[in-house]
């Protein structure tokens, strides 16, 4: 499979269904209900899909002074993809029920530790059931593969940094993905305190999207990161959300038009809110973009 795009189609991904070298990750799951993305898999998946829990697979163990998805061990992870047929040369395709919500944490994670032959399904299992395609129920068979983790700790932002820097945050160019009611503070549905980071922007990621869960156009997407990051596409910045998942989707949109790719604050806002004595913003940032302003 030829990468060109950090997307793909359905009607693109349907032909590689059961293709040498090719492997699809089910990365759905629900924040409220952590079994129901497996059941649902075991329901129905896209033929020849493995799936990757986001707590279990995606995730290290929660401790007191991280966020609620820290990152994996690279080791574990490592093995993980190979339980789940992954190797260094194996092209791969995630997908979730959320518009790539989810799925995209996989795809970065994958890129964090040296593998770069993986895109997102384009709409996700919400496209591929509207358009009939077929499904399979049940545990995919996979024969085990190897996988070399390369680990590439500059792409990730630490609270540690963070705190070190904090006079100077906004040189970090640091965007928060989360809807603008709780970034201002006004709603917290899943974290215990509400609010945000002083010197972060808000750029909910639904605005990469369009009504139907699909990805806006090249054109559309280019006109948006203008607005954010202004036409240097070198500029260096970095992403968070609530717990460093939905933050990686920002990086992809930015990516696809040929922006740098983002540092991740896997800890995110989840982390930041475990020691009180750290700041908390609350009501708008300094910068919230005009598109994502009003989006809940």
């Amino acid at each position: 499979m030829a990468i060109h795009s950090n997307l793909i189609g359905t009607g693109e991904l349907q032909p590689l269904i059961g293709r040498p070298g090719v492997r699809i990750v089910d990365c759905r799951f629900d924040l409220n209900d952590p079994l129901a993305g497996r059941r649902a898999y075991r329901a129905r998946h896209i033929p020849g899909a493995v799936f990757a829990d986001l707590d279990r697979d995606l995730s290290a163990t929660v401790a007191p002074d991280t966020g609620r998805h820290p990152l994996p061990d690279a080791r574990a992870f490592a093995e993980a993809l190979g339980r789940f047929g992954i190797n260094n040369s194996t092209d791969v395709v995630v997908y979730d029920a959320d518009s790539g919500a989810l799925a995209a944490r996989t795809w970065w994670l994958l890129r964090w530790l040296g593998h770069e032959r993986v895109r997102l399904l384009d709409g996700g299992y919400q496209q591929w059931t509207a358009e009939r395609r077929p499904l399979a129920s049940g545990d995919e068979i996979v024969t085990a593969a190897r996988f070399s983790p390369r680990p590439r700790s500059e792409r990730i932002l630490t609270t540690k940094e963070l705190v070190r820097n904090f006079d100077r945050i906004e040189e970090l160019n640091l965007i928060d993905a989360r809807d603008a009611l709780r970034f201002r503070g006004e709603v917290e549905p899943i974290d215990p305190v509400a609010g945000h980071i002083p010197g972060t922007s808000n750029l909910p990621y639904t605005v990469s999207l369009r009504d139907d869960g699909t990805w806006k156009s090249r054109a559309e997407l280019e006109s948006l990161w203008a607005d954010v990051l202004g036409t240097q596409k070198k500029t260096a910045w970095s992403v968070m959300c609530g717990s460093g998942v939905t933050a990686c989707h920002l990086a992809i949109s930015a990516m696809e038009v040929g922006y740098r790719e983002p540092r991740l604050y896997v800890g995110s806002w989840s982390e930041w809110i475990r020691d009180s004595a750290r700041p908390i913003g609350l009501g708008d940032a300094l910068r919230t973009y005009p598109k994502a302003a009003d989006m809940t």
